[in-house]
């Protein structure tokens, strides 16, 4: 918990009223983002972002696996944060796994849909190999390795960036075996496939701190909020999935309103991230 006077929440709270916030920034202005990719060799694909003192890592691991028997045409994804407890004093001990679980679960609403895979912003229909016996498993790893608020945006951001620079190995198969024998496949070493990552969606967060929102918030604009809603919206517009955290109920209405003002931001974030990841990839490949 950050530990304010009461001048200082009045300061917080009054800026926010005025679209003058301590950083300087306006509501809706996210700080700058920083992002490097292929920063954990070992993955298929990484990624690292800053947003302002906010630092965290994505990492893409993928093994053929076999489809859920309910979603034969469909691969599996699985998405783990780990906090870590020099990031933060409140992440150690139960903190740190409260918030870890937390933001894991907040991530699969917002980039993988609902059960079914329905609004899913990741196509796992790309993941399959033989439908119904051979796909691909993602296992997407967040590290929190410094925070100062925002962090879902962040690794929502990472994410991203991480599956853009995600190599997935040519997979060849064998004349479909009898019965239901598994397939023989072969992995290339050389050959790799990008990842298509059109579809996937930022998550634009939008902190309630008064009779105002806000996005981007830091650590200790956060610690004055009522309630934040976080929204993933992909470069088509389509709202991938939306998640709620904080006490206060939020109004229908305000919701609608929410999600208009976060379609606008999410197109200026896109392009952002965007142009810093194709400036990182362009880095990796020169070196």
């Amino acid at each position: 918990m950050v530990g304010l006077s009461l001048g200082e929440k009045h300061f917080i709270q009054g800026g926010i009223a005025q679209d003058l916030r301590c950083d300087g920034r306006k509501r809706l202005t996210y700080r700058p983002i920083y992002v490097e990719t292929g920063v954990i060799p070992q993955a298929n694909g990484s990624a690292r972002v800053r947003m302002g003192a906010t630092d965290v890592i994505a990492s893409v691991k993928a093994e053929l696996g076999k489809p859920n028997p309910f979603q034969p045409d469909k691969g599996k994804v699985s998405i783990f944060v780990d906090c870590s407890p020099t990031a933060a004093p409140t992440f150690e001990g139960r903190g740190g796994e409260e918030l870890s679980t937390e933001l894991s679960a907040a991530l699969h609403r917002c980039l993988l849909g609902g059960k079914s895979g329905a609004g899913a912003g990741i196509d796992l229909s790309s993941l399959v190999v033989v439908e119904g016996k051979i796909c691909w498993d993602l296992y997407i790893d967040g590290l929190v390795v410094s925070s100062d608020g925002n962090l879902l945006d962040a690794l929502g951001a990472a994410i991203k960036a991480a599956l853009s620079n995600t190599g997935i190995p040519r997979v060849s198969v064998a004349a479909s075996a009898p019965g239901d024998d598994e397939p023989e496949v072969d992995i290339s070493d050389e050959e790799f496939l990008q990842f298509d990552t059109s579809g996937v969606p930022v998550i634009v967060t939008l902190t309630k701190v008064g009779k105002h929102y806000i996005v981007d918030a830091t650590t200790e604009e956060e610690s004055q909020m009522s309630s934040a809603v976080s929204i993933s919206i992909n470069r088509q517009g389509h709202i991938c999935g939306l998640t709620k955290r904080g006490g206060a109920g939020v109004d229908p209405s305000i919701i609608l309103d929410m999600i208009s003002v976060a379609k606008h931001v999410s197109e200026q974030l896109l392009n952002q991230l965007d142009s810093e990841i194709a400036a990182a990839e362009a880095v990796n490949e020169e070196s």
